[in-house]
């Protein structure tokens, strides 16, 4: 684990996090990494409103020194637009770039880009190429998927591809983007990228446990693991897989309702201190209900975190949690 690298990017852990639009801001990236996250990625910036001057775009490429290693996750079909969204992204100071050519997303495949990319492999090595040469010494990833679908499972040919252009590492999600998120998973793909190229290769998609990724690293023969969903109101699975990767053995750490409900209420804090409290409360709704899996009257809870538009019902929603769990 002590040597672990992407390019001249030295890695503080084996388990890092994915890049998930809508939930990878700046507060749960310095979470993540507080509890063991070896490296980030941000939300998704796309290149073509970086060339219009987009604000919002240019506000997820924020990095601050609590989340580092991080990369800047940028998306896009044309070379020259990335590479100028790259030189963008740069004057942020990430300490990666990652290009996105797996996001199975309507709104972004069907215009061309994501996972869309898979379908013209020349194309995924022109952008790569751009970007690279953009980058200097900045490390570039890619991140992947197993292919558009079943019958044009090419991960192992792109994955070649941006090798060749120079990329750094490659990240692979062992689903074609037509199953989105459905299973099952191919690790079997994971496993042929990871012996095709000479780089780093990190094995994505479902991995939900500290043994799961044990098992994960093992059968692919990857040496990194990227946590997605699984992390959501959980960010001590990292510090679990890092924990069983030291040793099997070892007591597996699970924090008290208490605990889970104070990181959470400071998790959303730090989003209204860098967004503002409406902002900020919209956006942590699905963030809140993932800290209250699996406790007693989660149900309620839920439809509860649906409607809280300030600290305040926040607050009072912890407390309500709290209060349900004790009367048992």
């Amino acid at each position: 684990m002590s040597d672990l690298y992407i390019g001249k990017v030295r890695l503080n852990s084996c388990a890092v996090l994915a890049p998930m639009a809508g939930v990878t801001d700046r507060a749960y990236r310095e979470l993540c990494v507080k509890y063991g996250a070896g490296y980030c990625v941000s939300e998704m910036v796309s290149s073509k409103a970086l060339s219009f001057k987009s604000k919002k775009s240019e506000e997820l490429m924020k990095v601050s020194e609590k989340e580092r290693p991080c990369g800047i996750q940028i998306f896009g079909d044309d070379p020259e637009c990335m590479a100028q969204a790259a030189l963008q992204a740069l004057k942020n100071n990430p300490d990666i770039i990652d290009i996105n050519m797996g996001c199975p997303a309507p709104k972004i495949s069907t215009n061309g880009s994501g996972s869309a990319l898979m379908r013209n492999p020349s194309l995924c090595g022109e952008i790569a190429d751009a970007v690279v040469k953009a980058c200097g010494d900045v490390p570039v990833t890619v991140k992947i998927r197993k292919g558009w679908d079943d019958d044009t499972a090419n991960a192992v040919e792109v994955a070649k591809i941006c090798e060749k252009a120079g990329v750094s590492a490659v990240t692979v999600h062992g689903r074609t983007r037509m199953q989105y998120y459905k299973p099952p998973v191919d690790y079997d793909i994971i496993k042929e990228v990871r012996q095709a190229v000479n780089i780093p290769v990190i094995a994505n998609g479902d991995i939900d446990s500290a043994k799961k990724a044990f098992e994960v690293m093992r059968y692919t023969e990857c040496n990194i693991v990227m946590v997605g969903r699984a992390t959501m109101g959980n960010p001590w699975i990292f510090s679990q897989i890092n924990s069983y990767m030291i040793n099997p053995e070892n007591p597996m750490y699970y924090p008290s309702l208490e605990e889970k409900l104070d990181v959470m209420v400071k998790h959303i804090e730090a989003m209204v201190s860098y967004k503002g409290e409406h902002t900020a409360l919209l956006q942590a709704r699905k963030l809140v209900t993932g800290y209250f899996k699996g406790i007693r009257g989660a149900a309620a809870l839920r439809g509860e975190a649906g409607r809280i538009s300030t600290l305040d019902d926040l607050y009072a929603l912890k407390n309500k949690a709290l209060n349900a769990a004790a009367a048992y």
